[in-house]
């Protein structure tokens, strides 16, 4: 993690108890070591015991990872680069519009049964992913199922968390999967408009609209190999690894100039000048028009 990444992170951790008028127990190992720890885990898949020994044991890694989730830490802090990269590209810190979508991967074999399903849409056994992605393709929130679950059920329950964590939203781009009486429910009780985007019966790949923006942000998920396969026993730590993989792509992005990485579009040219025909008897002039 470099030094800007840090400086974005750092301000928005708790601070340590031991500053606390309340008191507490000095902490060991430098914070900026354990959150190093979280994402090298988190970034190459690997089991906690295989943290490397330059960085703090795996244990109190591995356990102020899961004391951040518990305590919301992680969520607020992704919600924070989230309005700060909103912010930075001109728009409203806060979306009134976003794009659902699920994704099914498999579980190891070290997950319990009772947390996991077979989908049989995709032809898997593990867990699914709920997200839903504003219109740049930040997750705005995301939750894990068993896969089994059909999309229309847990839609009622995501839904109605993200109704009441952002109540701002309006607008919601869902695949056919989401329509039928959830259209109904979810503007009745909810106060949100859902529109479906229905595939067209065509072969090949197609770039449907809306959905694409989910698409692509499903493939920023997976490229941290943590979140190719569910490793974890509780959903929710399953959920807290597509959350530090949010935000270190958030991080990423924050420092850099933004004509890094989105280019403005090239101004256009000028029309070419307009011709006007002159037929004689023996020959054809061309001439521009005058302006």
């Amino acid at each position: 993690m470099s030094d800007a990444e840090w400086d974005l992170i750092r301000p928005l951790l708790p601070p340590p108890a031991s500053t606390l008028p309340t008191g507490g127990h000095p902490e060991w190992y430098e914070r900026r070591d354990i959150v190093d720890g979280i994402r090298y885990v988190n970034r190459t898949g690997c089991q906690w015991r295989a943290v490397p020994a330059d960085l703090p044991p795996w244990r109190r890694v591995s356990y102020w990872f899961r004391k951040w989730h518990a305590t919301g830490v992680t969520g607020r802090i992704c919600a924070e680069l989230h309005e700060q990269v909103r912010l930075r590209e001109g728009k409203n810190p806060r979306s009134v519009t976003v794009v659902v979508d699920s994704q099914t991967v498999k579980a190891d074999a070290t997950v319990p049964r009772s947390t996991t399903g077979y989908d049989a849409g995709k032809k898997a056994t593990g867990r699914k992913r709920h997200l839903a992605v504003d219109t740049r393709g930040l997750p705005v929130m995301m939750m894990v199922t068993p896969a089994r679950v059909h999309d229309a059920h847990a839609a009622r329950d995501f839904l109605f968390r993200l109704r009441l964590a952002h109540p701002e939203i309006t607008l919601v781009w869902a695949d056919s999967a989401y329509g039928g009486e959830l259209v109904t429910w979810a503007k009745d009780r909810l106060n949100l408009t859902l529109k479906t985007v229905n595939r067209p019966k065509t072969k090949g790949f197609v770039l449907l609209p809306k959905r694409w923006v989910v698409e692509r942000s499903i493939s920023w998920i997976m490229r941290a190999r943590r979140n190719s396969r569910d490793y974890e026993t509780q959903p929710q730590h399953a959920g807290a690894h597509l959350a530090w993989t949010v935000m270190a792509l958030m991080t990423r992005r924050l420092p850099k100039p933004v004509a890094a990485w989105r280019e403005p579009p090239p101004p256009p040219l000028p029309p070419p000048p307009a011709l006007r025909v002159r037929l004689q008897p023996w020959r054809v002039r061309l001439a521009p028009v005058p302006l």
